[in-house]
């Protein structure tokens, strides 16, 4: 590693430098979290009257908690002392203070991966901050769940996890907020933020179901404009087509109108609104929607299925071992679905974008001799795959979801179900 700025004279040395300044930050960061947990505990209910320093119990300090429940509470004159030393502010250093005691106290799977050295500091806080408001039971469900892939969690997906503790572990909150959230659906158009371009923000929370008919009669919209000719971007037609709901369908369906005699004919019946259930046996209550990831409730199905305006599909299971092949260039669905279902995410190191939205890549070039199987189609987001094509990285299929890519420095990362590990030959253990 180089030791100093002064040292880097080329673009290698450069990366050199930065990875293992990298790898100083990540440990000294560990070490700040080990830092706090041992000054909390000089400062827990149960030693307060052994603090390391001279605070007295009786004037005025009360112990707070800054963690969830079952962790010790803390001596409140001790967080300000720790703050300053740190240079946060006190508000700040609470929670710096209480996402350390989370982890060391609810947390125990995850809080070893950061004393170990193989999960960075800043993760791990994330994930405390979101347990603090949870049982000691749901907690450990997180802990149990997320603790084997903390590396490589997104928040959407961390959030999922949360909803469904809560569901799980916490039956009464899970209601009040279903209920809260019911409460506060709304439809918001800003007029009084119109200015001189003519354009104002339009925002609202709906029922998932309303916003998926929404959604599908928009698309819908937008795709009928740019069949009669339309250039504007997507983005625009979609705009478009929702103010065309807003001046054609106040009252009246567009399904109905008049026929050549002049008589109004009937409206035809609009198809029910498909909803692509996704269910799990070893979660017998929780099942997600085809176009998002968020756990579903057997009383919201229970609701869909009892409205005739929406009908409920169970999506079958695929063989993620099964061998597909086809002689042509482009992927079809079977591949490219089992290519998905595999590596939920663009497969470059540290990527977490949906492979929904990704390309679908031949790892070796089709034009080059590659072919389209199951092993040698991945997906990557199309900044990656663009990379990949012209930028010099490559990278190889070790197994089904595992991947070795190497950069153009020459650096090596694996990127498996587990995340991305660097494990260029001369990074240190």
């Amino acid at each position: 590693m180089t030791e100093t700025l002064a040292d880097v004279d080329t673009a290698a040395a450069v990366l050199d430098f930065a990875r293992g300044q990298r790898s100083v930050a990540d440990v000294a960061e560990a070490n700040l979290l080990q830092a706090a947990v041992a000054w909390a505990g000089m400062h827990s209910t149960e030693s307060l009257a052994d603090a390391a320093v001279t605070y007295d119990p009786g004037f005025g300090q009360t112990e707070v908690p800054v963690a969830g429940p079952g962790a010790p509470l803390v001596a409140e004159f001790s967080i300000p002392e720790f703050a300053a030393a740190i240079g946060l502010p006190t508000e700040v250093g609470k929670a710096y203070v209480g996402e350390a005691v989370e982890l060391r106290h609810r947390l125990p799977r995850i809080w070893q991966r950061v004393v170990r050295g193989d999960l960075v500091a800043w993760k791990a806080r994330r994930i405390a901050k979101s347990t603090i408001a949870l049982s000691a039971e749901a907690a450990r469900f997180v802990d149990d769940r997320v603790a084997p892939f903390a590396q490589k969690i997104r928040l959407s997906q961390l959030e999922r996890t949360i909803q469904t503790a809560i569901a799980r572990c916490m039956p009464a909150e899970a209601e009040a907020q279903r209920l809260a959230a019911a409460d506060s659906r709304g439809f918001h158009i800003g007029q009084q933020h119109s200015g001189i371009d003519g354009t104002v923000d339009v925002w609202g929370t709906l029922d998932v179901a309303d916003a998926m008919d929404l959604d599908l009669a928009v698309t819908a919209g937008a795709q009928t404009l740019a069949d009669l000719g339309s250039t504007e971007t997507l983005d625009v037609r979609r705009s478009q087509a929702l103010a065309g709901l807003a001046r054609h369908q106040l009252s009246l369906d567009l399904a109905a109108g008049e026929d050549s005699s002049g008589a109004v004919a009937p409206a035809v019946p609009r198809p029910p609104k498909q909803l692509v259930l996704h269910v799990h046996l070893a979660d017998a209550a929780i099942g997600r929607l085809e176009n998002g990831r968020t756990p579903i409730t057997v009383e919201q199905v229970r609701g869909w299925c009892t409205n005739p305006d929406t009908s409920v599909v169970i999506k079958p299971v695929i063989d993620l071992a099964e061998h597909h092949h086809v002689d042509a260039y482009e992927v079809p669905d079977r591949i490219r679905d089992q290519s998905v279902l595999l590596n939920p995410t663009c497969v470059f190191p540290w990527c977490t974008r949906s492979a929904r939205g990704c390309d679908s890549d031949h790892l070796q070039p089709y034009d080059a001799g590659g072919s389209t199987t199951s092993d040698n189609i991945a997906p990557l987001c199309r900044r990656h795959h663009r990379l990949k094509t012209h930028g010099g990285w490559r990278y190889t299929r070790l197994d089904p979801g595992s991947f070795l890519w190497n950069s153009p420095h020459g650096y090596t990362y694996l990127r498996d179900a587990t995340g991305t590990r660097d494990v260029s030959r001369d990074r240190q253990p």
